[in-house]
């Protein structure tokens, strides 16, 4: 079996970035910047008022008590006409562009005016309250990297830089398939062996969370024909997830319907608990991913492996958001398999959060997957563990996040 590392690094490597294009400003919240962006013009373009005051000399107001004649307001969004002589000053409003000749701003609850004169109550230093050109960026600044993901902050930094369009990643399309006689819809009733189909909508969710396009199949049964047909419509896909294979025994039918189609196998099992069954593989240029049918299975390799595919066509960062912490209880020794248990969080007496396994592990229970707080991530023939000790956990909120 292959370990997971392995497996990943492999996934990974065949994987190429989506190709980009251009979104209006307000629709690019989410997606991924797919180059540097660069201020088109300096913030602020010239130097501005900090306060409301005045504009003035500083070399007037070396000692408190100068008395200056106003000769003009400038408000923002407008220039002053002129240059400040000596003994002179400007009423100007926070963020107004500073009059030739002005080097500080006389804040108004330090001045007295009467008519046209305005008597200073401080000395003021150069560059007092005053913002210099520049100050929060210049012109050419990268202010957002290649695979910055678009959030609030983001959009309001490449406004303020002057864009209205964003080069960003297209979505990743991916088309979602699942198979199996014994599946039905969610809502449908299914007979006494049936199953309802809950991969569908779970990866769709996951694929929408990790900045992707999901075309869901729906529902392959287990022929040949069947599964083809499916398989036609993702053509102009950049994905293929398949979950489950035919009753005969994991992914007898898939493998071997798509291998005659063209599919090239890169590996199937793994070492890994849940998610042994696990196939990778390509048609042409399109990679292919045959989940595990079990629900949790499915769910976990989808974080383990779908996910780091995906972030990687997006040009994003692939690692998991692996943290440590201490276990509630003991555990027994693992075996060759690297196992992924689900647990939550428990605080202990002193108040220190700690982690709890579920006590069952079954890789049908989806139950316990979607009330689990983590994954606790052990390697293979990890030694047993003492309560107290520190373990690798993956927290599933961040993992189903870009």
């Amino acid at each position: 079996m292959l370990p997971v590392a392995e497996a990943r690094a492999r996934i990974l490597e065949a994987v190429k970035p989506v190709p980009y294009e251009w979104v209006a400003l307000p629709a690019a919240h989410g997606r991924v910047l797919a180059r540097d962006l660069r201020a088109r013009r300096s913030q602020p373009p010239l130097p501005v008022s900090a306060m409301d005051g005045y504009a003035v000399r500083s070399e007037d107001l070396r000692e408190p008590g100068a008395a200056l004649r106003v000769i003009g307001e400038v408000p923002a969004g407008r220039v002053f006409e002129g240059r400040l002589g000596p003994g002179e000053a400007v009423r100007i409003f926070t963020g107004a562009p500073l009059p030739e000749g002005a080097d500080a701003i006389l804040v108004q609850e330090r001045a007295e005016r009467s008519d046209d004169i305005v008597r200073a109550l401080v000395a003021l230093p150069p560059g007092k309250f005053v913002r210099p050109a520049g100050l929060d960026f210049e012109a050419g600044w990268k202010g957002l990297a290649g695979g910055h993901l678009l959030d609030a902050r983001a959009l309001g930094l490449a406004a303020a830089m002057g864009h209205a369009w964003l080069p960003v990643r297209r979505r990743p399309r991916v088309a979602i398939l699942a198979t199996g006689d014994e599946l039905v819809w969610p809502g449908e009733t299914p007979g006494p062996a049936g199953i309802v189909s809950s991969n569908n909508p779970t990866l769709t969710a996951m694929v929408v969370g990790w900045g992707g396009a999901p075309l869901d199949l729906g529902i392959a049964r287990d022929r040949p024909e069947d599964l083809m047909r499916a398989l036609d419509q993702a053509r102009d896909t950049d994905f293929v997830i398949t979950s489950g294979g035919a009753s005969v025994g994991a992914y007898d039918l898939v493998q071997e319907t798509l291998t005659a189609r063209g599919l090239e196998v890169a590996f199937w099992k793994i070492a890994m608990r849940p998610g042994k069954p696990l196939m990778f593989g390509r048609f042409g240029e399109i990679p292919f991913l045959g989940l595990p049918g079990n629900p949790v299975s499915a769910a976990v390799c989808a974080i383990v492996f779908l996910r780091a595919a995906l972030l990687r066509s997006l040009g994003r960062p692939t690692d998991l958001p692996i943290g440590r912490a201490r276990l509630a209880v003991s555990l027994d020794a693992n075996d060759e398999r690297e196992d992924y248990m689900r647990g939550r969080w428990k605080r202990s007496p002193e108040g220190e959060l700690l982690v709890e396994p579920a006590s069952r592990q079954d890789s049908s229970m989806f139950a316990t997957f979607a009330h689990a707080d983590l994954l606790i991530r052990r390697p293979p023939h990890d030694p047993a563990r003492p309560a107290g000790e520190e373990v690798e956990i993956i927290e599933i909120a961040r993992a189903l996040a870009v």
